[in-house]
């Protein structure tokens, strides 16, 4: 056994420079993270245009996109156990960083989808992990507020990237290459490597405690001398060493509950929210909507995603999580049936807009709620595998989408996208356990339900 206290010394402290810096560095990963996923949507009816790209040829780059996904996050979870938090944050923007840049120079549709499977295996994967690392460094009274932050920051990369798509793509038959090269500057997060510190509860679960301890007393020292005395910490929690987490982890009782709960909310989000994000331009442009305007009404649409975020990070440490997220999806589905059923320019603008909304609030407290309900150990493979199952899940999303447009029309694709949305909202409201009530059953420590309550989160 060993004494474990990084989690009540990090609880303790004040919001400082060192957390506002760390929020400017996850934030800027996540901006080109958002930036990035849907550059293949925007520029897809230009290729229609330009390759004779057929809807079901995207639907097959989109499919494969989410194999890459899966396949990035089963792989972040051992990544970030392995070689730590902050290293595997910076690993994996590099990555999508670098194939989005390769994406610059693909010269027909199945290089575009190889480069592309490529980029989404690191938009996943470091998705995942940012999602841990916040997780493990804010304290816990505030941790859902920081995650929605982030994401208020970085979802801002996707109105830029439609922004910018809707003015460079029309130019001409090469322009739509700048969408790739734009969402390739994620690799500038290198310059905010020295300001980054390594979780030091990830030290501290490989019993690398010399390690956790310089990392908080670094952290303490500089909190110190911008807030003044800190206040003396819980006392430690003993702890057995934790080995490595193998994946049948997962099947344990008080893993396996939490791991397919959030399977089916990762699953109904990513079929629900790319169900319509990567398809709402192309499906416009098929109904007789020009490219420039398919494009520039999703632009529009998009701007509120980042009011979204900051409604999360409004409601996510005063309400139950389980219950904003069920809110939230019913609401998504209901505006999402509103968008598939209006051709008026108006209606798709507004309910395009009520869908970025309150789908990327969504996100934001999933973010906040998917750690929460695992322990140190569990974490970052309870949190990967359901987040990759819910990717790869897609695989099947857009021939499902292809298939209901070529045979049932149009409006068919949003009442789909209004049940998964709505599957999602039940399964939570029915089996979703209580966080927030847990975490304030002992002040300053976050103790989810759905684990071992001798250890919290």
């Amino acid at each position: 056994m060993h004494h474990a206290n990084a989690l009540n010394r990090l609880d303790r402290l004040p919001i400082s420079r060192f957390h506002k810096t760390t929020l400017l560095a996850v934030a800027f990963a996540y901006f080109f993270e958002f930036a990035d996923i849907n550059s293949f949507a925007t520029t897809a009816p230009k290729l229609i245009d330009l390759w004779g790209v057929t809807v079901d040829q995207v639907a097959y780059v989109t499919s494969l996109s989410f194999v890459g996904m899966f396949i990035g996050s089963i792989a972040a979870g051992a990544v970030a156990d392995r070689w730590g938090r902050k290293r595997a944050l910076l690993w994996t923007t590099l990555w999508f960083g670098l194939f989005s840049f390769a994406a610059v120079f693909s010269w027909d549709i199945v290089s575009q989808g190889v480069f592309r499977v490529l980029t989404s295996a690191g938009l996943s994967a470091m998705t995942v992990v940012a999602v841990v690392y916040v997780s493990e460094l804010y304290p816990s009274k505030v941790r859902g507020k920081y995650q929605a932050y982030a994401i208020v920051i970085g979802i801002c990369g996707t109105p830029a990237t439609n922004l910018i798509a809707s003015f460079v793509v029309p130019l001409n038959d090469w322009s739509w290459r700048l969408v790739y090269l734009w969402g390739s500057l994620g690799i500038l997060l290198v310059l905010f490597t020295r300001h980054l510190k390594e979780s030091p509860r990830w030290h501290e679960s490989r019993g690398d405690h010399a390690k956790a301890d310089a990392i908080l007393r670094e952290i303490e020292t500089r909190v110190a001398a911008e807030k003044g005395p800190l206040p003396e910490p819980a006392p430690p929690v003993e702890e057995a060493p934790l080995s490595k987490a193998p994946l049948r982890l997962l099947l344990q009782k008080k893993y396996l509950y939490p791991t397919l709960l959030l399977t089916v909310l990762w699953v109904t989000q990513t079929i629900g929210f790319f169900g319509y994000s990567s398809w709402a331009p192309t499906l416009l442009a098929k109904e007789g909507f020009s490219v420039e305007k398919s494009v520039f009404y999703l632009a529009l649409t998009t701007v509120g995603a980042p009011l979204g975020s900051f409604l999360a990070s409004l409601v996510t440490d005063r309400f139950e999580r389980k219950w904003c997220l069920v809110a939230f999806g019913s609401v998504i589905a209901l505006c999402g049936l509103f968008y598939g059923l209006t051709f008026d320019p108006v209606f798709i603008v507004v309910f395009g807009f009520l869908v970025n909304l309150f789908e990327r609030g969504y996100t934001a407290l999933a973010y906040a709620y998917s750690p929460e309900l695992f322990d140190t150990r569990g974490r970052s493979l309870g949190t990967s595998i359901p987040y990759g199952l819910g990717r790869l899940s897609n695989a099947a999303g857009p021939l499902i989408v292809a298939a209901l447009y070529n045979s049932s029309g149009y409006r068919s694709v949003f009442y789909f996208i209004a049940g998964a949305w709505l599957v999602g909202a039940i399964a939570l409201a029915v089996f979703g356990p209580r966080t927030r009530a847990a975490a304030q059953s002992t002040p300053g420590r976050q103790r989810p339900v759905a684990v071992d309550p001798a250890r919290s989160v």
